[in-house]
């Protein structure tokens, strides 16, 4: 599933420049779901795979270049969190930088176990500046009959901008 979203104004004030996401979702079976491994190198593999697969399309979507990403999962009821920890791997994040041109900052993530239809709020923060408060945002998503029991959703986001209006600072209070 991918998502485009185009943000003009809020509470009736225009942007200077609109900001436009990106989403991409998918839903994977568990392997283990129901049971306890101690590797999940699988899961990493599979987080990557996907990563390769949507962000291109995540990229063509975007007004301009992205500057801001995060990522989560929603493990289904049979799963655990350490799970979605391991879909949204770094190895994830290695196809997510490489699909937008690059990224220092780490990429925030939010991961939680849930039944079908639960909300996901996935942190958005600047590619490389991990400081740049224009940049804090979230991006709530869901889908109707997912994560079941023995699935995981995992998602993707990325924008090519921060929040339209930030009024809330430019730096660390020191």
């Amino acid at each position: 599933m991918i998502l485009r979203i185009s943000i003009f104004s809020e509470l009736g004030v225009e942007a200077n420049r609109p900001t436009t996401r990106a989403v991409g979702m998918a839903v994977i079976r568990n392997p283990f779901a129901d049971q306890f491994v101690e590797d999940l190198r699988p899961l990493f593999e599979g987080g990557a795979m996907l990563g390769e697969r949507l962000m291109p399309e995540l990229v063509k979507l975007l007004d301009g270049p992205a500057v801001s990403y995060g990522k989560g999962a929603i493990v289904g009821v049979a799963g655990e969190m350490e799970h979605g920890g391991a879909c949204v791997h770094p190895m994830l994040g290695k196809s997510m930088r490489a699909a937008i041109g690059g990224g220092k900052a780490v990429i925030g993530s939010n991961v939680k176990v849930a039944a079908a239809g639960a909300v996901l709020d996935v942190p958005l923060g600047h590619k490389v500046d991990s400081w740049s408060f224009a940049h804090f945002d979230t991006i709530t998503v869901s889908v109707a009959d997912a994560p079941r029991p023995d699935e995981i959703l995992v998602v993707m986001a990325i924008a090519d901008g921060g929040r339209l209006r930030n009024r809330c600072g430019t730096e660390p209070i020191r």
